[in-house]
Protein backbone atom coordinates (compact mmCIF):
# COMPACT_ATOMS: atom_id res chain seq x y z
CA UNK A 1 0.00 0.00 0.00
CA UNK A 2 1.71 3.35 -1.08
CA UNK A 3 2.51 5.70 1.75
CA UNK A 4 1.64 9.32 0.65
CA UNK A 5 4.09 11.04 3.13
CA UNK A 6 6.99 10.17 0.46
CA UNK A 7 10.05 11.87 1.34
CA UNK A 8 11.48 11.38 -1.84
CA UNK A 9 9.12 13.62 -3.35
CA UNK A 10 9.59 16.72 -4.88
CA UNK A 11 13.52 16.67 -4.20
CA UNK A 12 16.78 17.43 -5.74
CA UNK A 13 17.90 14.26 -6.28
CA UNK A 14 21.59 12.72 -7.47
CA UNK A 15 21.63 9.10 -9.02
CA UNK A 16 24.72 7.39 -8.56
CA UNK A 17 25.19 4.49 -10.70
CA UNK A 18 23.27 3.74 -13.29
CA UNK A 19 23.19 -0.24 -13.96
CA UNK A 20 19.71 -2.41 -13.05
CA UNK A 21 19.18 -0.16 -9.25
CA UNK A 22 20.32 3.30 -10.81
CA UNK A 23 18.19 3.25 -13.75
CA UNK A 24 14.92 1.56 -11.99
CA UNK A 25 15.12 4.42 -9.41
CA UNK A 26 15.25 7.04 -12.03
CA UNK A 27 12.28 5.78 -13.44
CA UNK A 28 10.40 5.43 -10.23
CA UNK A 29 11.40 9.30 -9.18
CA UNK A 30 11.57 11.23 -12.59
CA UNK A 31 7.77 12.36 -12.64
CA UNK A 32 8.18 13.94 -9.20
CA UNK A 33 11.61 15.00 -8.88
CA UNK A 34 14.15 16.72 -10.28
CA UNK A 35 17.20 14.13 -10.92
CA UNK A 36 20.48 14.07 -12.01
CA UNK A 37 22.41 10.96 -13.21
CA UNK A 38 25.82 10.34 -12.70
CA UNK A 39 27.90 7.07 -13.39
CA UNK A 40 32.00 6.39 -13.13
CA UNK A 41 31.85 4.89 -16.96
CA UNK A 42 30.44 6.94 -19.97
CA UNK A 43 27.26 6.45 -21.04
CA UNK A 44 26.69 4.88 -24.45
CA UNK A 45 23.18 5.08 -26.07
CA UNK A 46 20.14 6.69 -27.74
CA UNK A 47 17.71 7.13 -24.21
CA UNK A 48 17.38 11.27 -24.57
CA UNK A 49 15.70 10.86 -21.11
CA UNK A 50 18.90 9.47 -19.02
CA UNK A 51 21.07 11.69 -21.44
CA UNK A 52 18.97 15.14 -20.31
CA UNK A 53 19.36 14.36 -16.59
CA UNK A 54 22.98 13.41 -16.72
CA UNK A 55 25.57 15.94 -14.99
CA UNK A 56 29.07 16.41 -14.77
CA UNK A 57 31.17 16.47 -12.45
CA UNK A 58 31.69 20.58 -11.99
CA UNK A 59 28.51 20.80 -12.91
CA UNK A 60 27.38 19.05 -9.87
CA UNK A 61 29.68 20.34 -7.22
CA UNK A 62 27.43 23.33 -7.68
CA UNK A 63 23.86 21.85 -6.67
CA UNK A 64 23.09 21.33 -3.48
CA UNK A 65 20.93 18.37 -3.45
CA UNK A 66 18.27 16.95 -0.90
CA UNK A 67 19.08 13.13 -1.57
CA UNK A 68 21.88 10.90 -3.27
CA UNK A 69 20.61 7.52 -3.88
CA UNK A 70 23.72 5.20 -4.43
CA UNK A 71 23.72 1.90 -6.48
CA UNK A 72 25.15 -1.03 -4.70
CA UNK A 73 28.30 -1.34 -7.00
CA UNK A 74 29.29 2.12 -5.63
CA UNK A 75 32.12 2.08 -3.34
CA UNK A 76 32.52 5.40 -1.76
CA UNK A 77 35.72 5.52 -1.10
CA UNK A 78 36.84 4.43 -4.52
CA UNK A 79 34.86 6.28 -6.81
CA UNK A 80 35.05 9.48 -8.74
CA UNK A 81 32.80 10.77 -6.32
CA UNK A 82 34.31 10.37 -3.04
CA UNK A 83 35.02 13.77 -1.72
CA UNK A 84 31.64 14.72 -2.71
CA UNK A 85 29.96 11.96 -1.15
CA UNK A 86 32.21 12.19 2.38
CA UNK A 87 31.00 15.79 2.69
CA UNK A 88 27.14 14.60 1.89
CA UNK A 89 26.86 11.53 3.86
CA UNK A 90 24.12 12.35 5.81
CA UNK A 91 22.04 12.57 2.48
CA UNK A 92 23.28 8.93 1.02
CA UNK A 93 20.42 6.65 0.97
CA UNK A 94 19.67 3.47 -1.60
CA UNK A 95 16.93 2.33 -3.48
CA UNK A 96 15.45 -0.52 -0.51
CA UNK A 97 15.09 3.27 1.11
CA UNK A 98 13.02 4.62 -0.92
CA UNK A 99 10.69 1.10 -1.56
CA UNK A 100 10.31 0.90 2.60
CA UNK A 101 8.97 4.81 2.17
CA UNK A 102 6.59 4.11 0.00
CA UNK A 103 5.68 0.25 1.47
CA UNK A 104 6.33 0.99 5.10
CA UNK A 105 2.96 -1.57 5.52
CA UNK A 106 3.86 -4.03 3.24
CA UNK A 107 5.44 -7.28 4.96
CA UNK A 108 8.61 -7.97 3.92
CA UNK A 109 10.69 -10.77 4.35
CA UNK A 110 14.82 -10.10 3.79
CA UNK A 111 17.19 -12.85 3.58
CA UNK A 112 21.17 -12.22 3.80
CA UNK A 113 24.25 -13.80 4.54
CA UNK A 114 27.30 -15.04 2.82
CA UNK A 115 26.18 -17.99 1.03
CA UNK A 116 22.67 -18.92 0.23
CA UNK A 117 20.79 -15.96 -0.27
CA UNK A 118 19.07 -16.48 -3.48
CA UNK A 119 18.32 -20.18 -2.97
CA UNK A 120 16.64 -19.82 0.29
CA UNK A 121 14.62 -16.46 -1.11
CA UNK A 122 13.61 -18.50 -4.09
CA UNK A 123 12.55 -21.05 -2.25
CA UNK A 124 10.32 -18.79 -0.08
CA UNK A 125 9.13 -17.02 -2.84
CA UNK A 126 7.40 -20.35 -4.45
CA UNK A 127 6.59 -21.42 -0.91
CA UNK A 128 4.40 -18.36 -0.60
CA UNK A 129 3.17 -18.62 -4.31
CA UNK A 130 2.29 -21.88 -3.95
CA UNK A 131 -0.19 -20.65 -0.87
CA UNK A 132 -1.79 -18.08 -3.25
CA UNK A 133 0.15 -15.63 -1.80
CA UNK A 134 0.79 -12.56 -3.85
CA UNK A 135 4.63 -12.86 -3.39
CA UNK A 136 7.18 -10.11 -5.13
CA UNK A 137 11.23 -11.73 -5.18
CA UNK A 138 13.18 -8.98 -5.58
CA UNK A 139 16.87 -7.17 -4.72
CA UNK A 140 20.13 -8.69 -5.17
CA UNK A 141 18.37 -11.47 -7.02
CA UNK A 142 18.30 -9.48 -9.85
CA UNK A 143 14.72 -8.17 -9.81
CA UNK A 144 15.07 -4.21 -9.12
CA UNK A 145 12.57 -3.92 -5.97
CA UNK A 146 11.64 0.10 -7.34
CA UNK A 147 10.07 -2.13 -10.86
CA UNK A 148 7.04 -3.72 -9.24
CA UNK A 149 3.67 -2.85 -10.13
CA UNK A 150 0.27 -3.44 -8.47
CA UNK A 151 1.10 -3.65 -5.49
CA UNK A 152 -1.91 -3.91 -2.73
CA UNK A 153 -1.56 -4.12 0.86
CA UNK A 154 -1.38 -8.01 0.85
CA UNK A 155 1.93 -8.05 -1.22
CA UNK A 156 4.34 -9.89 0.61
CA UNK A 157 7.87 -8.69 -0.44
CA UNK A 158 10.63 -11.89 -0.67
CA UNK A 159 14.09 -9.65 -0.52
CA UNK A 160 17.68 -10.51 -1.06
CA UNK A 161 19.94 -8.17 0.27
CA UNK A 162 23.59 -8.04 0.31
CA UNK A 163 26.10 -6.43 2.51
CA UNK A 164 26.69 -3.68 -0.34
CA UNK A 165 22.46 -2.94 -0.27
CA UNK A 166 22.50 -3.38 3.54
CA UNK A 167 25.67 -0.79 4.31
CA UNK A 168 24.45 2.51 3.18
CA UNK A 169 20.39 1.86 3.97
CA UNK A 170 19.24 4.32 6.80
CA UNK A 171 15.59 3.62 6.39
CA UNK A 172 14.85 0.07 5.39
CA UNK A 173 13.37 -2.48 7.73
CA UNK A 174 11.92 -6.05 7.26
CA UNK A 175 9.59 -7.90 9.36
CA UNK A 176 11.49 -10.83 9.17
CA UNK A 177 15.06 -10.91 9.05
CA UNK A 178 17.25 -13.98 7.74
CA UNK A 179 21.16 -13.92 8.06
CA UNK A 180 21.90 -17.57 7.12
CA UNK A 181 25.37 -17.64 7.67
CA UNK A 182 28.96 -15.50 7.79
CA UNK A 183 32.19 -16.24 6.38
CA UNK A 184 34.90 -13.57 5.24
CA UNK A 185 33.82 -12.23 2.06
CA UNK A 186 33.79 -8.62 0.01
CA UNK A 187 36.48 -7.52 2.00
CA UNK A 188 37.98 -5.69 -0.48
CA UNK A 189 35.05 -3.39 -0.33
CA UNK A 190 34.50 -3.77 4.02
CA UNK A 191 38.22 -3.56 4.39
CA UNK A 192 37.19 -5.69 7.67
CA UNK A 193 35.64 -8.47 8.52
CA UNK A 194 33.99 -6.29 11.62
CA UNK A 195 32.89 -3.80 8.86
CA UNK A 196 31.30 -7.13 6.72
CA UNK A 197 29.46 -8.55 10.04
CA UNK A 198 28.10 -4.86 10.99
CA UNK A 199 26.74 -4.05 7.89
CA UNK A 200 25.02 -7.50 7.65
CA UNK A 201 23.67 -7.06 11.08
CA UNK A 202 22.39 -3.55 10.20
CA UNK A 203 19.01 -5.45 9.30
CA UNK A 204 18.73 -6.61 12.57
CA UNK A 205 19.19 -3.60 14.62
CA UNK A 206 17.05 -1.93 12.16
CA UNK A 207 14.20 -4.10 13.74
CA UNK A 208 11.49 -3.65 16.35
CA UNK A 209 10.17 -5.76 19.12
CA UNK A 210 7.35 -6.77 16.98
CA UNK A 211 9.62 -8.24 14.27
CA UNK A 212 11.36 -11.59 13.92
CA UNK A 213 14.85 -12.06 13.38
CA UNK A 214 16.15 -15.46 12.70
CA UNK A 215 19.86 -16.51 13.05
CA UNK A 216 22.39 -19.29 12.65
CA UNK A 217 23.65 -20.19 15.69
CA UNK A 218 25.99 -22.75 14.18
CA UNK A 219 27.65 -19.97 13.06
CA UNK A 220 30.95 -18.71 14.59
CA UNK A 221 30.65 -15.03 13.85
CA UNK A 222 27.03 -14.70 14.35
CA UNK A 223 26.91 -16.37 17.53
CA UNK A 224 29.54 -13.97 19.10
CA UNK A 225 27.45 -10.92 17.52
CA UNK A 226 24.10 -11.98 19.29
CA UNK A 227 26.42 -12.05 22.57
CA UNK A 228 27.89 -8.83 22.34
CA UNK A 229 25.00 -6.94 21.46
CA UNK A 230 20.90 -6.80 23.02
CA UNK A 231 18.70 -6.61 19.51
CA UNK A 232 14.84 -5.67 19.36
CA UNK A 233 13.00 -8.34 17.35
CA UNK A 234 12.28 -11.62 18.66
CA UNK A 235 15.55 -13.79 18.36
CA UNK A 236 14.71 -17.15 16.63
CA UNK A 237 18.29 -19.36 16.90
CA UNK A 238 18.78 -21.93 14.62
CA UNK A 239 21.08 -24.86 16.00
CA UNK A 240 19.97 -27.81 14.06
CA UNK A 241 19.49 -28.36 10.31
CA UNK A 242 16.47 -30.84 8.94
CA UNK A 243 17.66 -34.56 8.97
CA UNK A 244 18.45 -37.11 6.49
CA UNK A 245 15.03 -39.16 7.62
CA UNK A 246 12.99 -36.08 6.58
CA UNK A 247 14.53 -35.06 3.69
CA UNK A 248 14.12 -38.77 2.06
CA UNK A 249 10.39 -37.91 3.23
CA UNK A 250 10.84 -35.10 0.31
CA UNK A 251 13.20 -37.07 -1.95
CA UNK A 252 14.71 -34.26 -3.66
CA UNK A 253 18.67 -34.72 -3.92
CA UNK A 254 18.99 -31.22 -4.24
CA UNK A 255 18.67 -30.46 -0.45
CA UNK A 256 21.32 -33.22 0.74
CA UNK A 257 24.06 -31.08 0.70
CA UNK A 258 25.28 -29.29 4.27
CA UNK A 259 24.38 -25.73 2.71
CA UNK A 260 20.62 -26.53 1.49
CA UNK A 261 20.11 -28.12 4.92
CA UNK A 262 20.80 -25.09 6.27
CA UNK A 263 18.73 -23.10 4.16
CA UNK A 264 15.77 -25.39 4.84
CA UNK A 265 16.14 -24.60 8.46
CA UNK A 266 14.65 -21.12 7.88
CA UNK A 267 12.17 -21.76 5.38
CA UNK A 268 10.74 -23.92 8.00
CA UNK A 269 11.30 -21.11 11.03
CA UNK A 270 9.64 -18.68 8.38
CA UNK A 271 6.96 -20.83 7.50
CA UNK A 272 5.76 -21.22 10.97
CA UNK A 273 5.69 -17.13 11.90
CA UNK A 274 3.26 -17.93 8.50
CA UNK A 275 1.27 -20.32 9.60
CA UNK A 276 1.72 -21.99 6.43
CA UNK A 277 0.96 -25.87 6.70
CA UNK A 278 4.09 -28.43 6.69
CA UNK A 279 2.01 -30.75 4.03
CA UNK A 280 2.00 -27.52 1.53
CA UNK A 281 5.61 -26.82 2.44
CA UNK A 282 6.38 -31.02 1.80
CA UNK A 283 4.75 -30.37 -1.50
CA UNK A 284 6.60 -27.00 -2.99
CA UNK A 285 9.87 -28.73 -1.33
CA UNK A 286 9.24 -31.60 -3.66
CA UNK A 287 8.94 -29.71 -6.87
CA UNK A 288 11.95 -27.28 -6.05
CA UNK A 289 14.23 -27.16 -9.09
CA UNK A 290 16.88 -25.39 -8.09
CA UNK A 291 18.19 -22.45 -9.37
CA UNK A 292 20.80 -22.21 -12.78
CA UNK A 293 24.85 -22.55 -11.72
CA UNK A 294 24.10 -22.94 -8.33
CA UNK A 295 24.74 -27.01 -7.53
CA UNK A 296 23.07 -27.52 -10.68
CA UNK A 297 23.49 -31.06 -12.60
CA UNK A 298 24.03 -30.62 -16.82
CA UNK A 299 24.88 -33.86 -17.58
CA UNK A 300 23.95 -37.18 -15.41
CA UNK A 301 25.08 -40.63 -16.92
CA UNK A 302 26.06 -44.12 -15.58
CA UNK A 303 30.35 -43.16 -16.05
CA UNK A 304 29.45 -39.15 -15.42
CA UNK A 305 28.22 -36.60 -13.31
CA UNK A 306 29.06 -32.95 -13.81
CA UNK A 307 27.72 -29.80 -11.44
CA UNK A 308 28.23 -26.47 -12.73
CA UNK A 309 28.15 -24.63 -9.42
CA UNK A 310 29.48 -21.29 -10.97
CA UNK A 311 27.66 -19.18 -8.60
CA UNK A 312 30.45 -20.35 -5.73
CA UNK A 313 32.91 -17.31 -5.22
CA UNK A 314 33.96 -18.30 -1.93
CA UNK A 315 35.75 -22.14 -0.44
CA UNK A 316 33.02 -21.76 2.32
CA UNK A 317 30.34 -22.34 -0.54
CA UNK A 318 32.45 -24.89 -2.26
CA UNK A 319 32.98 -26.95 0.74
CA UNK A 320 29.50 -27.38 1.43
CA UNK A 321 28.76 -29.31 -1.33
CA UNK A 322 32.67 -31.36 -1.05
CA UNK A 323 31.50 -32.85 1.98
CA UNK A 324 28.35 -34.26 -0.01
CA UNK A 325 30.49 -35.91 -3.02
CA UNK A 326 32.81 -39.05 -2.69
CA UNK A 327 34.68 -38.55 -5.56
CA UNK A 328 35.56 -34.97 -7.04
CA UNK A 329 37.09 -33.30 -9.92
CA UNK A 330 37.13 -29.89 -8.70
CA UNK A 331 37.28 -27.09 -10.98
CA UNK A 332 38.63 -24.08 -8.88
CA UNK A 333 39.70 -20.81 -9.60
CA UNK A 334 39.05 -17.00 -10.83
CA UNK A 335 39.54 -13.74 -8.93
CA UNK A 336 40.54 -14.77 -4.89
CA UNK A 337 38.86 -13.14 -2.36
CA UNK A 338 40.46 -11.26 0.33
CA UNK A 339 41.09 -13.07 3.82
CA UNK A 340 39.33 -16.61 2.32
CA UNK A 341 40.41 -19.79 3.64
CA UNK A 342 40.25 -23.31 2.75
CA UNK A 343 38.56 -24.86 6.65
CA UNK A 344 37.96 -28.63 4.88
CA UNK A 345 40.66 -30.79 6.11
CA UNK A 346 43.20 -33.32 4.69
CA UNK A 347 41.14 -36.14 5.55
CA UNK A 348 38.11 -34.94 4.07
CA UNK A 349 40.15 -34.33 0.77
CA UNK A 350 41.45 -37.48 0.40
CA UNK A 351 39.49 -38.69 -2.54
CA UNK A 352 38.93 -34.90 -4.50
CA UNK A 353 41.38 -33.75 -7.20
CA UNK A 354 41.46 -29.94 -7.67
CA UNK A 355 42.06 -28.33 -11.55
CA UNK A 356 43.09 -25.03 -10.82
CA UNK A 357 43.15 -22.28 -13.19
CA UNK A 358 43.44 -19.11 -13.90
CA UNK A 359 45.35 -15.73 -13.31
CA UNK A 360 44.90 -15.83 -9.36
CA UNK A 361 45.95 -19.52 -9.49
CA UNK A 362 49.12 -19.39 -7.29
CA UNK A 363 47.02 -18.15 -4.79
CA UNK A 364 44.77 -20.99 -4.85
CA UNK A 365 47.85 -23.71 -4.85
CA UNK A 366 49.33 -21.95 -1.79
CA UNK A 367 45.26 -22.65 -0.17
CA UNK A 368 45.00 -25.79 -1.37
CA UNK A 369 48.46 -27.68 -1.85
CA UNK A 370 49.09 -29.68 1.87
CA UNK A 371 45.38 -30.91 1.74
CA UNK A 372 44.40 -31.66 -1.79
CA UNK A 373 45.86 -33.33 -4.85
CA UNK A 374 46.13 -30.45 -7.62
CA UNK A 375 47.00 -29.55 -11.29
CA UNK A 376 47.04 -25.93 -12.43
CA UNK A 377 46.30 -24.40 -15.45
CA UNK A 378 46.44 -21.28 -18.00
CA UNK A 379 42.72 -21.01 -18.25
CA UNK A 380 39.07 -22.91 -18.39
CA UNK A 381 39.75 -24.44 -22.07
CA UNK A 382 42.84 -26.44 -21.42
CA UNK A 383 41.60 -27.73 -18.16
CA UNK A 384 38.69 -29.42 -19.04
CA UNK A 385 40.59 -31.01 -22.40
CA UNK A 386 42.53 -32.40 -19.74
CA UNK A 387 39.55 -33.67 -17.32
CA UNK A 388 38.10 -35.57 -20.31
CA UNK A 389 41.59 -36.70 -20.94
CA UNK A 390 41.78 -38.31 -17.66
CA UNK A 391 38.81 -39.97 -17.77
CA UNK A 392 39.39 -41.60 -21.04
CA UNK A 393 42.68 -43.26 -19.85
CA UNK A 394 41.04 -44.30 -16.17
CA UNK A 395 43.21 -41.88 -14.06
CA UNK A 396 39.96 -40.20 -11.91
CA UNK A 397 38.52 -42.73 -9.63
CA UNK A 398 34.88 -43.91 -9.79
CA UNK A 399 32.28 -42.49 -9.82
CA UNK A 400 33.67 -39.88 -12.14
CA UNK A 401 32.11 -36.37 -10.95
CA UNK A 402 33.20 -32.71 -12.19
CA UNK A 403 32.57 -30.18 -10.22
CA UNK A 404 32.69 -26.91 -11.35
CA UNK A 405 32.57 -24.61 -7.81
CA UNK A 406 35.39 -22.13 -8.56
CA UNK A 407 35.32 -20.57 -4.71
CA UNK A 408 36.29 -17.19 -6.52
CA UNK A 409 34.85 -14.47 -7.81
CA UNK A 410 34.58 -14.17 -11.91
CA UNK A 411 35.30 -10.28 -12.90
CA UNK A 412 39.01 -11.64 -13.71
CA UNK A 413 37.60 -13.20 -17.32
CA UNK A 414 33.84 -12.57 -17.06
CA UNK A 415 31.17 -9.70 -16.43
CA UNK A 416 29.25 -12.38 -13.53
CA UNK A 417 29.16 -15.46 -12.65
CA UNK A 418 26.11 -16.43 -15.09
CA UNK A 419 28.35 -15.73 -18.25
CA UNK A 420 31.26 -18.19 -16.70
CA UNK A 421 28.65 -20.51 -15.75
CA UNK A 422 27.30 -20.46 -19.49
CA UNK A 423 31.16 -20.45 -20.76
CA UNK A 424 31.36 -23.91 -18.34
CA UNK A 425 28.56 -25.28 -19.94
CA UNK A 426 29.54 -25.12 -23.34
CA UNK A 427 32.69 -26.49 -22.60
CA UNK A 428 31.21 -29.21 -21.73
CA UNK A 429 29.20 -30.25 -24.66
CA UNK A 430 32.08 -29.56 -27.03
CA UNK A 431 34.41 -32.09 -25.19
CA UNK A 432 32.02 -34.82 -23.35
CA UNK A 433 32.15 -37.50 -25.17
CA UNK A 434 31.87 -40.10 -22.25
Amino acid sequence: MLNNQNIFNYKKILIYGLGKSGLSTFKFLKKKNEIYLFDDKKITGNNKKIKKNLINHKELLKKDVDHIIISPGIDIYKCRLRNYLKKNYKKINTDLDIFYNCYERNKKITITGTNGKSTTARILYEVLRDQKLDARLVGNIGNPILLEKKITNKTIFVVEASSYQLEYSKLFRSNISVILNISPDHLERHKTLKNYIKAKFKIVKKQTKKDYAILNMNNLHIKKEVKLQRFLPKLIKIYKYPSIKFLKNINNPYFYSEGNRENLSFIFEIAKILKIKKNNLTQTLKNFKGLKYRQQIIFRSKKLTVINDSKSTSFSSSASILKLIPNACWIVGGLAKKGDKFLLQKNDCTNIKAYIYGKNKNTFISELKNKVKYESFTNLKILIKKIFLDIKNNEILQPKIILFSPAAASFDSFRNFEERGKYFDNLIKKNNNV
